[in-house]
């Protein structure tokens, strides 16, 4: 296994690989036309060139046998007054493909953004979780991470309740 930061290389296979785990994670709960609108909206090649290339985002990719098998999007943008904070940084998303789940992928590239996190100068770590998703919300808790608020999150035309986590960077 190898984390690092994605590079503009990673582009396409990085948007076929956040669209397959976006749609395999949440497609049960949406209907297709507002994944379709979703997807179309986030997941192209030119727009993860766009979003490994800016300065103020991190994109890590975890590669086993060679191949893309999860990433994580790491910002350091407004956050909500929840989360309270002086320097927080935000997980925007980190997900593992779906044949390496349960076999440590997802912890060790959590481990990474925290590192990525601390480098930075970051007190607090945040980031929202649908309220439908238990698998993510027990990861999260599991790793320290509390219930501090909500936000929506678009998924197509359909506004979604989304939890606001946080903890402190400092990895024990």
């Amino acid at each position: 296994m190898l984390i690092r930061r994605a590079s503009p290389s990673d582009a396409e296979e990085l948007a076929i690989l956040a669209e397959r785990t976006f749609r395999k994670t949440f497609e049960d709960g949406n209907t297709q036309e507002d994944m379709e609108l979703h997807c179309q909206a986030s997941y192209s090649t030119e727009i993860q060139m766009k979003e490994i290339l800016r300065q103020d985002w991190i994109t890590l990719v975890c590669e086993y046998d060679s191949k893309l098998i999860g990433y994580a999007q790491l910002r350091w943008e407004e956050f909500p007054p929840c989360v309270n904070s002086i320097h927080a940084g935000e997980i925007l998303c980190l997900y593992v493909d779906e044949p390496y789940h349960g076999k440590g992928f997802a912890q060790a590239l959590i481990r990474k953004c925290f590192t990525e996190f601390e480098a930075k100068g970051s007190d607090v770590v945040w980031l929202g979780v649908w309220e439908h998703n238990p698998r993510a919300i027990s990861f999260y808790r599991k790793l320290g991470f509390t219930e501090v608020g909500e936000h929506i999150f678009q998924v197509g035309s359909d506004p979604q309740r989304d939890i606001i986590m946080k903890r402190s960077t400092c990895v024990n």
